[in-house]
């Protein structure tokens, strides 16, 4: 994506990329109503399926923008898009194992590590200082996802954990490898993400022996899960992760958090727990702190 123009002023800046990172995580959070439509297919025939939903929007969205710079941008793959993309199928395929071996609750907490994850990186690799106000608004976000899920935390399996850790390090390496892309096409870096998922999503479908093939349904409701819910988010993430430090742009991510289950309730009318309206209305005032805050320090340049 090419850089803001140095017209606009730092704040401006700022602030319209939270806006573009808060509604990608919003739509990223629609993933919830797409599990729910599924009727058969296992977890990794979706993953499978939704990568290559996300393959072909991303590529279209490239060739309809560049042609020439979409293959340019193939032949001259950087460090930046090979290690983002490795944390995005990092990110999808550890929720996913999670899922399978630990609780719902563990694996939420364990993936909102992330923006602690993000920040030591971000401060390791690129020397981006982390504002205490963002280390406060993160202390507090994942308090709010405690109490969230605290009606069902519990210790879990073990490789559970560690599935959930490994996709909370996918996320921060995601959020980390935007930063250091900046000025370059990002979204090639999600394309890569999605072919390697892809990879990694058939070898698992091949070796669990439940095949490749699923009903017509399972099978629209995947594509469109990785053209919209993936596709769609990561245009806006990427759109607006150029002035958005990588602890804040996985900060952001705990909107997803607060969103997906009040879909799921709007759609599918699952209850809502009294906890997770407290922690949701807890990690949203964290994000909140955290954007003024940074709106001020970013007048302040």
């Amino acid at each position: 994506m090419p850089a803001f123009q140095t017209s606009v002023r730092p704040a401006q800046s700022y602030a319209r990329g939270v806006v573009l990172v808060a509604l990608g995580m919003a739509v990223s959070s629609t993933i919830g109503l797409g599990v729910r439509a599924i009727d058969q297919a296992t977890p990794w025939q979706i993953l499978m399926y939704r990568s290559l939903g996300t393959i072909g929007f991303i590529s279209i969205v490239l060739v309809i923008r560049n042609a020439a710079e979409f293959s340019a941008s193939i032949r001259q793959l950087g460090p930046p898009a090979i290690v983002g993309g490795l944390g995005l199928m990092l990110a999808s395929c550890g929720v996913i194992v999670a899922f399978h071996h630990t609780t719902v609750a563990n694996a939420f907490f364990l993936v909102a590590t992330a923006p602690f994850l993000a920040a030591l990186m971000g401060a390791a690799f690129l020397l981006e200082k982390v504002r205490p106000e963002a280390w406060l608004a993160i202390l507090f976000g994942l308090i709010g996802v405690a109490i969230m899920v605290g009606d069902g935390l519990s210790r879990g399996n073990i490789w559970g954990n560690i599935a959930g850790l490994i996709a909370a390090f996918g996320l921060a390496l995601f959020a980390v490898a935007l930063r250091w892309g900046r000025f370059t096409n990002l979204l090639v870096l999600a394309l890569v993400g999605g072919c390697l998922t892809f990879a990694v999503a058939t070898t698992a479908t091949a070796v669990s022996g439940a095949g490749f093939s699923i009903s017509v349904p399972d099978l629209v409701v995947s594509l469109a899960m990785g053209a919209f819910q993936l596709g769609c988010a990561l245009l806006l993430i990427t759109a607006g992760s150029p002035s958005v430090p990588a602890a804040e742009i996985a900060l952001l991510g705990l909107v997803e958090i607060i969103l997906a289950p009040i879909w799921v309730w709007l759609v599918f009318g699952e209850s809502v727990g009294v906890l997770t309206l407290m922690g949701g209305a807890t990690v949203l005032g964290a994000i909140l702190f955290d954007t003024v805050s940074g709106m001020r320090t970013a007048r302040k340049r």
